[in-house]
């Protein structure tokens, strides 16, 4: 059984942006600049955002972080995302989620432009990679693709199953698996004979937020596991949505919880601004 080791892969990527973007400031006079919007104080928001302004210092871009309050109106809200936007310095903006009950997701990110949209939720990013066109994917499914490819996992007329059907990850890990020809099963909550659907498959994307929902008899012998799951077990302790001891004996890959899924998104947003950077620059 091969770690995917999403900790190590995620340092090489981060090693790899630093050289574009000191090359992109040498061209242009200035650093790359990555946007954060936070409103509220929720914690886990907090360290997400601490984080990621981490991972900025560490590649060489600049990161401006919007600190908004929780009660601020859905107009207010709008205007602050679209001035930030409107920055030149700002090559990528993200709005961080969840929001305040109170505002409308939608609207709000409605004001990211599509070029600037590196989280990749806009409906135009959506739109392209459903008609498998270039723009920007969002970056959990875009990392976890990174990983298949530099672990040499053939997607090619293998079946893909994608556990979830998040706007965030099963959606668009389902479109990014197809593109990449493989055949696709997507389940979900209303999925009826789930255990026999993962046990076929050749990929398995779990990303249900359920603690080690997925067990050995779920799996097929020699599978690729990718767990996105990042729940707490009963002792308290950090696991995936795989019942990773058991499931690993029996399969070809399997990413851990932590340290597999996770760095590389972050590492996958870093790379979306760079992206984001080089297209616009003039």
């Amino acid at each position: 059984m091969t770690l995917i080791d999403g900790k190590q892969t995620a340092a090489e990527i981060r090693g790899e942006l630093s050289l574009r973007a000191a090359a992109f400031e040498e061209r242009n006079g200035r650093k790359i600049g990555l946007g954060v919007v936070l409103i509220g104080n929720d914690p886990a928001s907090e360290v997400y955002v601490r984080n990621k302004v981490r991972a900025c210092e560490e590649v060489g871009i600049s990161s401006h972080v919007l600190r908004l309050p929780a009660e601020i109106s859905q107009e207010e809200a709008e205007r602050a995302v679209e001035a930030l936007a409107g920055d030149h310095s700002v090559h990528g903006v993200l709005v961080q989620l969840p929001l305040p009950r109170h505002l409308d997701e939608r609207k709000i990110l409605a004001k990211i432009p599509v070029e600037k949209d590196v989280d990749g939720f806009s409906e135009q990013n959506m739109g392209l990679l459903a008609l498998h066109r270039e723009g920007t994917v969002s970056c959990t499914p875009r990392g976890i693709m990174e990983l298949l490819k530099r672990y040499h996992v053939e997607t090619r007329g293998k079946h893909a199953v994608v556990v979830g059907r998040s706007n965030i990850v099963g959606r668009p890990m389902a479109l990014r698996l197809l593109n990449a020809d493989a055949t696709v099963t997507v389940c979900h909550s209303k999925t009826q004979n789930l255990k026999e659907i993962c046990a076929g498959a050749d990929i398995l994307v779990v990303a249900i937020g359920r603690a080690k929902y997925i067990t050995a008899d779920m799996v097929k012998e020699g599978a690729v596991v990718i767990d996105v799951g990042m729940n707490r077990d009963e002792n308290g302790k950090l696991c995936g949505d795989v019942d990773f001891e058991n499931v690993a004996e029996k399969v070809s890959m399997i990413s851990p919880v932590p340290g597999g899924v996770g760095p590389m998104t972050i590492a996958m947003l870093l790379s979306n601004t760079v992206d984001a950077a080089e297209r616009t620059a003039v």
